[in-house]
């Protein structure tokens, strides 16, 4: 009997998931209504450097990720003036855990399921509405780490852990990959290759068509660089050289209306 129930249970839970999943792809989606983001900025290395840096964020250090967001999707007709909007959190304390490099199905799964537990805590902020998305910034002094880890989006929980710069000099590559991560939470998929990191042709390149083809003037978001050559690319300095291609537009449903 106790087995039946015990069956019963998580067969219960994981409707309840399962639906949960599906709701919020069908409300992030739709674009009718302004979503909201809450960013979440945490000291990734405990240095004084991105202590300082954190103590100076203000909600227009990401305001650009908003412009990006509304100047894109009206070039593919989303009538809601304002598709994202951005509120900054207060500095948290404790880290998000962390994934494995080389971690398999079931160790992404645990990894998911552990970060979705730190998310529904970490965004219990007194007196301030929970955000419909959630984004983890975890700030690095650039002089002790010259290249940070990888950055993770998530359709289902729809959060994003992102590691970025602690310098002035870094934000507009930084927001880029917020942006890039909080695409990947809209069902975006990635338009790079893997192993190289060089954009993908066509769906990863921001003008597939243009003549000469290299350099490519501007870098498709979930790309993250531009071509330069058939074999070298580089990331823009802000979100202003970058655009949503066709094939990310259609992943977000931007092209559905």
């Amino acid at each position: 009997m106790w087995k039946t129930v015990r069956i019963a249970v998580l067969l219960l839970v994981l409707v309840i998931v399962a639906g949960r999943a599906w709701l919020d792809r069908v409300q992030t989606q739709s674009w009718k209504n302004t979503v909201w983001v809450g960013i979440f900025p945490l000291n990734g290395d405990r240095s004084p450097t991105a202590e300082r840096y954190i103590a100076g964020l203000s909600t227009d250090d990401f305001a650009s990720i908003e412009t990006f967001f509304a100047r894109e999707a009206r070039q593919y007709g989303v009538s809601v003036d304002e598709p994202i909007h951005i509120e900054l959190y207060p500095e948290g304390q404790q880290l998000p855990p962390q994934l494995e490099p080389g971690a398999g199905m079931f160790g992404v799964a645990w990894w998911s399921f552990k970060l979705r537990w730190f998310a529904a805590h970490a965004e219990r902020v007194p007196g301030r509405t929970p955000p419909r998305i959630r984004i983890f910034v975890l700030y690095h002094d650039p002089e002790s780490l010259p290249v940070v880890p990888d950055s993770h989006g998530l359709q289902k929980g729809l959060m994003g852990v992102v590691h970025a710069f602690a310098t002035k000099a870094m934000a507009g590559s930084n927001n880029i990959v917020i942006a890039h991560e909080l695409m990947h939470t809209f069902g975006a998929t990635d338009k790079y290759d893997f192993g190289t990191g060089l954009p993908l042709y066509p769906s990863g390149y921001a003008d597939p068509d243009r003549t000469p083809r290299y350099p490519q003037a501007s870098a498709e978001i979930m790309a993250g660089r531009r071509a330069l050559a058939p074999s070298a690319a580089e990331m823009p300095g802000s979100l202003q050289a970058v655009v949503v291609g066709p094939a990310t537009a259609d992943e977000i449903r931007w092209t559905h209306h």
